[in-house]
């Protein structure tokens, strides 16, 4: 329970620092640059700790999930390394598509959209790799979030 309750609370003043560093015009590159990867790097402590409770050796074994996108994810290198790099090119080209810092995704979208269909195919497949990961994501938390309590319930009904 105790593990539980330090991630959510992680991921509420995660959101909070995020909408008060915006309500208070305290925004910087750096801090942007700087949340990102440190939830890159707590959702890998997190699922390190989680393939701990499952005897596994990595998050990354899929071998007995039941999901046909998790298996494709982690079960083929390119198709993840595709997804991974994915989220990583619609980064940089929004950000060097925006004229400014208050154009919207989707001015920014149909701008493109409108003056070149490479730009808009890459944005297109970078986009569909993004999605993919993040489904992903979710995937692996709701597996992670199962396993724990069955850890829980096994716990407790030992003696």
């Amino acid at each position: 329970m105790a593990f539980f309750c330090s991630i959510f609370f992680s991921f509420v003043f995660d959101a909070l620092d995020g909408w008060c560093a915006r309500k208070f015009n305290q925004v910087s590159t750096f801090g942007s640059v700087l949340d990102k990867v440190v939830d890159r790097i707590s959702t890998g402590c997190l699922l390190v700790i989680l393939s701990k409770y499952t005897g596994k050796v990595s998050h990354k074994d899929v071998k007995d999930s039941s999901n046909w996108l998790f298996k494709a994810y982690y079960g083929n290198r390119m198709f993840m390394a595709y997804c991974c790099v994915a989220v990583e090119v619609l980064y940089i080209v929004l950000f060097l598509l925006a004229e400014n810092q208050t154009e919207s995704l989707m001015d920014v979208l149909m701008r493109t959209a409108k003056q070149s269909l490479l730009i808009s195919s890459i944005l297109a497949l970078s986009f569909f790799g993004c999605a993919i990961k993040q489904i992903v994501n979710v995937i692996q938390m709701k597996t992670a979030a199962d396993l724990c309590v069955l850890y829980d319930i096994d716990k407790k009904q030992k003696p």
